[in-house]
């Protein structure tokens, strides 16, 4: 697997395995590490963070047998990126432990991801966060891929940049997947923005979603 592949991208690990399908098996580091990282993403969105703790092991367990540390740190930031999606703000420590061997590249996105953009340069980040950096919201709506536009929504919040047209978009987009955890972090905040405005009827109105969620079974 090359160093541009990584693993901070599940489709991009997904269209490297299809081109090495008419070649050389992958190794079965590769193989493990795709699987666990694709079911801790699918888990962790749904709610069950018991079954996305076991992947993410798996995963990590399976990357760590090649001694990449580049490969381990784009799995940390997988991990911190869905944790900024879903509002929890604690430091990416498993990146952290690892940004001395880290690439440049990587330690700007984790930059991006704590919302410390001082000095921060957007040419090395993903294309898609590029312009989030110099324009804030008003790039949200462009980013098509529905993960990557909760992730920046997510950094924007935790910078104190996004306005409340952006967290209804959060919402919006974590509802249209079905993505039970940050759905209901992204609740929470339009909760308590309605109580703070004095709208109860609002409130009550996202309230009864939260319930609808709770009620539902975090995975099939």
């Amino acid at each position: 697997m090359t160093r541009r592949a990584g693993l901070g991208s599940i489709a991009a690990l997904t269209a490297l395995l299809a081109a090495c399908a008419s070649g050389p098996p992958p190794p079965d580091w590769e193989i493990e590490a795709h699987g666990a990282l694709d079911a801790y993403v699918r888990h962790e969105l749904e709610g069950n963070r018991r079954l996305a703790e076991r992947d993410f092991a798996r995963a990590r367990s399976a990357l760590a047998r090649t001694g990449r540390a580049d490969l381990l740190a784009r799995a940390e930031l997988t991990r911190c990126a869905l944790q900024v999606a879903s509002l929890e703000f604690e430091p990416c420590s498993g990146f952290e432990r690892l940004r001395s061997d880290a690439s440049e590249a990587e330690r700007a996105y984790a930059d991006f991801l704590a919302a410390s953009w001082a000095g921060l340069d957007p040419a090395l980040l993903p294309a898609r966060y590029r312009a989030v950096v110099g324009t804030g919201a008003a790039a949200l709506a462009a980013i098509e891929d529905p993960r990557s536009r909760l992730i920046a929504a997510g950094v924007l919040f935790r910078g104190a940049r996004l306005p409340p047209e952006g967290i209804a978009l959060a919402a919006q987009t974590a509802s249209a997947e079905g993505w039970r955890r940050p759905l209901l972090a992204w609740l929470k905040v339009e909760i308590e923005r309605a109580r703070a405005a004095g709208d109860t009827a609002l409130a009550e109105r996202y309230q009864r979603s939260v319930e609808r969620i709770l009620g539902a079974p975090a995975t099939r």
